[in-house]
């Protein structure tokens, strides 16, 4: 594994992230990894994305993780989540242009505010093959793209979580369309603390299966 500090354009701005390159023997899949909210501390530095990161190159998928316009050496200023969706966006073009990446095989995880902020362009994102939602809080609009988005979905959350709550999760999976996975992780918070090798085994389970054992039959 090579982790490599990388720059990328967003429009008029810059944003700064990290590329955890894998060495196959062909392209590799490829994961944009989307972090916590940024005004309560989130970054790219997080303890879950840090682990979810690792997860998939263990499974031979490069990973991609940045700072949010705003946070860190990004340039720019918090956009309410709905400028965000366009870091992501710029994410995808930077990691299809990687002579290591398969653009066929691209995906998206999000944890917290970075699931709300990547769902929207998963859907809608024809690059986008599957989605991961860590500990989402949604809104209604987001209850509206579950019910019609017809990506491979993984929801997954801490029993415990004091802010998305087991029944908000049993809620997002009912409502979601197929084809859709869920997990609770007894014993976890919001914060994923002693948990963080759950989650992204979790994670990375569900990207090998979408983008690697599927791809291949």
């Amino acid at each position: 594994m090579t982790q490599e500090r990388i720059v990328f354009p967003c429009g008029k701005i810059k944003l700064e992230g990290i590329f955890y390159k894998v060495e196959p023997k062909e392209k590799a899949p490829a994961v944009v990894v989307c972090h916590p909210h940024p005004l309560y501390g989130g970054s790219m530095q997080n303890n879950v994305t840090f682990a979810i990161a690792e997860a998939l190159v263990s499974v031979s998928i490069a990973a991609l993780l940045f700072n949010f316009r705003g946070v860190g050496r990004s340039e720019g200023e918090y956009g309410g989540g709905l400028d965000e969706q366009e870091d992501v966006a710029a994410a995808l073009d930077w990691l299809q242009k990687q002579g290591t990446v398969n653009p066929a095989q691209l995906a998206l995880a999000g944890y917290s505010f970075g699931a709300a902020v990547a769902f929207p362009v998963a859907c809608a994102d024809t690059r986008v093959k599957a989605v991961a939602l860590i500990s989402p809080y949604f809104e209604q609009s987001h209850l509206s793209l579950l019910k019609n988005c017809k990506k491979p979905k993984l929801i997954v959350s801490g029993a415990n979580d004091e802010v998305v709550g087991a029944d908000d999760v049993r809620e997002y999976y009912s409502v979601a369309a197929e084809p859709r996975e869920v997990a609770l992780i007894e014993g976890a918070d919001h914060f994923w603390g002693g948990y963080e090798s759950r989650v992204a085994d979790f994670t990375a389970g569900f990207f090998k299966r979408l983008l690697i054992q599927d791809y291949c039959i």
